[in-house]
């Protein structure tokens, strides 16, 4: 029975290792990875309003932030770092980007979506939309139309009332992009509510364009691009491959120093490290995790965070066996003890980067992020897959002596 338990052991590892070398090189090219790596550019706006005279508030800021976030994600750009700075500039950063100037043109065009009168008139602007009240629905005729929703129903029902009264061919509400007019939709009757549906000879995609257009399309500022830098995929690259070089050489080393000190316990503690790295790329893939150089040392401190727990672990294990326990009682309770301050220690630093994550911007949350992931792989691996596995190879009893944990007969204490 005890022989079966080793037997167990030795096989979880060789599946976990064949796993992990059949699934490693596809994970690891399946990384996202951040503008500092993968190359991309930057560029910095000057914000200012439309209208002369205005200022420029930090929430009209914030709006166009998130106005552009969703522009970008439209075009299929993942994961732009768009952040503010001082009180009338924006910074965008975007990886993998293919056309630079294709987006850099879109971007730096100072887009105004407005509904016009047959007189020219603008009656209607983007300002005066709720955000994301434009969707794609179907009319009875299974004809797409979009429907739309607005801030001020009553300013709405005066509009369509006036316009329903002008003369056929007259009676339309036209839909600009600056000066392109998109669309012409008729207004028949003054509509209360706030709610209303453009219907036209629509295809889906055109349906499902316009109403994009009319909940991202129009900025609440106009943007000035100050400069602009790009920045190559292979001095990224260069980065990336000597960060991880250095990460695998400082984490064998580690790992050399943990079988040293702790014999059979640094072994397992290797295993349970490999994993960690392999399980938190694997995570990394599966939430579509951004890639950066902090990101990088983040995952490297994590790996440090790692070894820690099972150090902590095996140190309060070294200190039972020496006092004179059985190598079993010292895995229970040096295991026991050891828990809470490895719990504490991750628990206080998921909150600090929690903090970090909703206060800091582009790469401090890619390193807050990381952080936290890391914690709780780790958890999962050091500390319950880690102690798993040890109590395997004690409980076999195949490994008897304390020398093989690291402690000397001359360092045992009698009880």
């Amino acid at each position: 029975m005890n022989g079966k338990r080793f037997i167990a052991f030795l096989g979880i590892v060789v599946i976990l290792f064949g796993v992990i070398a059949w699934t490693s090189p596809s994970l690891v090219k399946g990384v996202r990875l951040g503008l500092d790596l993968k190359g991309g550019f930057e560029v910095l706006y000057e914000a200012k309003t439309f209208e002369e005279g205005e200022e420029v508030t930090p929430a009209l800021l914030k709006e166009t932030q998130r106005s552009l976030e969703k522009r970008i994600n439209s075009t299929g750009v993942a994961e732009p770092d768009i952040t503010t700075e001082g009180t009338n500039r924006i910074r965008v950063k975007l990886a993998g980007v293919e056309d630079e100037e294709e987006v850099r043109q879109m971007l730096a065009k100072p887009v105004r979506l407005t509904f016009r009168g047959p007189d020219g008139k603008v009656e209607l602007e983007g300002k005066d939309f709720k955000r994301g009240g434009a969707n794609v629905v179907r009319n009875e005729m299974n004809q797409p139309i979009v429907s739309i929703e607005l801030v001020d129903a009553d300013k709405f029902q005066e509009i369509t009332g006036r316009l329903a009264k002008m003369p056929q061919g007259q009676n339309y509400l036209a839909i600009y992009l600056d000066e392109e007019e998109l669309s012409r939709p008729s207004v028949t009757q003054a509509i209360p509510g706030g709610s209303a549906t453009i219907t036209g000879q629509y295809t889906l995609t055109e349906a499902t364009d316009l109403a994009n257009l009319i909940n991202l399309g129009a900025l609440p500022l106009e943007l000035t691009e100050i400069y602009t830098t790009s920045i190559g995929a292979t001095l990224g690259m260069s980065s990336l491959n000597d960060t991880v070089k250095a990460g695998i050489w400082g984490s064998l080393l580690v790992l050399l120093f943990l079988v040293a000190i702790y014999r059979i316990p640094g072994i397992v503690a290797s295993i349970s490290v490999i994993t960690y790295t392999w399980l938190l790329i694997l995570v990394f893939n599966l939430l579509d995790v951004t890639l950066t150089l902090p990101g990088i040392a983040a995952f490297v401190l994590g790996i440090g965070m790692a070894v820690d727990a099972n150090i902590i672990t095996y140190e309060r294990i070294k200190e039972e066996m020496r006092s004179g326990k059985s190598i079993l009682s010292s895995l229970k309770a040096g295991s026991k003890n050891s828990l809470r301050t490895i719990m504490d220690a991750n628990i206080t630093s998921i909150i600090a980067n929690i903090v970090i994550y909703y206060i800091g911007n582009g790469a401090i949350r890619g390193f807050a992020l990381t952080m936290i992931l890391s914690i709780l792989v780790s958890i999962l691996t050091n500390i319950f897959f880690s102690r798993f596995l040890i109590t395997l190879i004690i409980r076999s009893n195949v490994f008897k002596k304390p020398t093989y944990y690291g402690v000397k007969e001359s360092e045992i204490r009698e009880l």
